[in-house]
């Protein structure tokens, strides 16, 4: 995976080295509010660190910087999940964020999904890029309008989770963007 530049952010691909930072990250449980509803563990972001370095080639997750300072990372793998059944994998990825409380509404969520969405476009070929999330998660959703993706669809997720998270009632959202309507926003006419 390369490393990618935005304006601000430096978005490097995850390594060993990085796994304090996942730490620091997962262990805010306000980060978390929408994920778990609570801090992770260390052991979990341990086991999740694994499964984050195994993701397909091209694709991954990228720890984002803004000069030295760790922001958050930003994700692009192929569909997973039973809470993507109407995605047929080929030409398609899922996009993802999450970045430390400090860093909220600077702009910074944007701006590396962006660069994500020209990687996935331009360079890997995708046909589609999507983004899950809560329905109550406004934020998450703002962001993922900004930068293009629009509504596709509301489902209830498939897992059974133990702990019901506030909002969980109101079901998850999928947002999309398509290589041609990509095309269109990065060449308008």
């Amino acid at each position: 995976m390369p490393t990618l530049h935005t304006a601000r952010l430096t978005l490097v691909p995850l390594a060993d080295e990085h796994l304090e930072l996942e730490i620091e990250l997962d262990s805010d449980p306000e980060v978390m509010r929408y994920l778990t509803g609570r801090a992770a563990t260390r052991a979990e972001v341990e086991a999740a660190h694994r499964r984050r370095m195994a993701v397909s080639p091209g694709f991954g997750f990228w720890m984002g910087f803004a000069g030295e300072d760790f922001v958050g990372w930003w994700i692009l793998r192929p569909p997973q999940g039973p809470d993507q059944p109407l995605v047929e994998s080929e030409g398609q990825a899922e996009l993802g964020y999450r970045l430390l409380r400090r860093h909220w509404r600077q702009g910074y969520a944007g701006e590396g999904s962006r660069e994500l969405l020209r990687y996935g476009f331009a360079v890997l070929g995708l046909g589609r890029i999507f983004a899950q999330t809560m329905a109550v998660n406004t934020p998450s959703r703002a962001t993922m309008a900004s930068v293009g993706l629009t509504f596709a669809r509301a489902f209830t997720s498939a897992e059974d989770f133990d702990d019901v998270l506030p909002g969980t009632e109101q079901g998850e959202v999928e947002y999309e963007i398509t290589r041609s309507r990509w095309l269109e926003r990065v060449q308008p006419g």
